[in-house]
């Protein structure tokens, strides 16, 4: 029945898993190839010199941002590389601190580029 519990649910999880066999046995890791792009435009950019070291970080992995591993680490980081492109694009933006609101810098983020 259309209207039963449960039904429904199970009903958009095989139409979700119809979509990804749509897309192709490559769909899957299609995250972790955007992920080496994004990495190795990053090293075009010299973010290792102008931001991980001035900001005493690891360098990033191949699927740092494709795997979930530590949310509050990766939203720090990608915050971080945020500002860091929006000021190298000649905007001033203030380096947002570990602590603060997630919500706050994330709208900042996107005001900033909304601008653009």
């Amino acid at each position: 029945e259309e209207g039963a519990p449960g039904r429904r649910g199970e009903r958009e999880r095989s139409e979700e898993g119809a979509a990804a066999a749509d897309r192709g046995p490559g769909a899957a890791f299609h995250m972790f190839v955007l992920m080496e792009d994004l990495l190795d435009k990053l090293k075009l950019l010299s973010y290792e010199e102008e931001v991980l070291r001035r900001h005493n970080m690891r360098p990033l992995s191949r699927h740092y941002f494709a795997l979930p591993t530590n949310p509050g680490e990766q939203f720090f980081m990608f915050c971080t590389l945020a500002a860091w492109l929006i000021t190298k694009a000649g905007r001033p933006f203030e380096q947002p601190q570990e602590y603060d609101d997630p919500n706050a810098v994330i709208s900042n983020v996107l005001s900033e580029l909304r601008s653009f």
